[in-house]
């Protein structure tokens, strides 16, 4: 399986980018997987350039494939005015609208404060909703008392779990190449057939 890490840090060295470096091996501790990792400031002026000419350029085209064709994906932006960084959100902007429908997601963010900790849930957590992705239960932010501090691993492995477990499991349910299930005797989605909506309605009007 492939994950990606998607990184919106800017210093270097980042503890956006190390957050992101424990959670994917984290995860990797629960299920081996393929780390990809995509440093957002290499892309701002592609992504920029993509705002104005509605092209993307070679480096970005080829962070939006790896995203779309990812089995998961960890997203670390830092804090910038109690949300997430400009950065961060126009990277998601210009990606298909529907290439993150379905797909497991952690998200995770770093600050100065603990105070800012709820930017999880009132600017991430809504955003990949609005994106239709799947995203885990625990959010993981880390402010900078938070390093080698107790509370921080914790909650890195209980993510990571999470993340691994979305995905192992949406691969388990993905039809085989041949068209069998995963169990290989009966043809992929006999037993997931879809109802027209239309055919819905009519039942229970009858």
């Amino acid at each position: 399986m492939k994950l990606v890490v998607v990184s919106a840090g800017l210093s270097v060295p980042s503890s956006t980018r190390l957050l992101g470096d424990r959670l994917a091996a984290a995860v990797d501790r629960h299920t081996p997987v393929d780390i990809q990792m995509i440093e957002l400031r290499d892309l701002a002026v592609e992504i920029a350039h993509n705002f104005t000419n509605g092209f993307a350029g070679r480096a970005l085209a080829a962070a939006q494939d790896a995203v779309t064709g990812a089995d998961g994906l960890i997203v670390v932006t830092p804090v910038f005015t109690a949300s997430y960084s400009g950065l961060f959100k126009s990277f998601f902007d210009v990606l298909d609208k529907d290439a993150l429908a379905g797909k497991p997601v952690l998200i995770a963010a770093t600050g100065g404060t603990a105070r800012h900790s709820l930017v999880l849930e009132h600017a991430l957590r809504p955003l990949f909703a609005y994106l239709r992705a799947v995203v885990v239960p625990t959010a993981v932010y880390a402010a900078s008392e938070d390093w080698g501090a107790e509370g921080l691993p914790e909650r890195t492995e209980r993510a990571a779990g999470e993340l691994a477990a979305l995905m192992q499991g949406l691969s388990a349910a993905r039809p085989a190449k041949d068209g069998l299930s995963a169990e290989g005797d009966l043809p992929a989605g006999d037993d997931l057939a879809v109802v027209p909506f239309e055919e819905q309605l009519a039942r229970l009007g009858a």
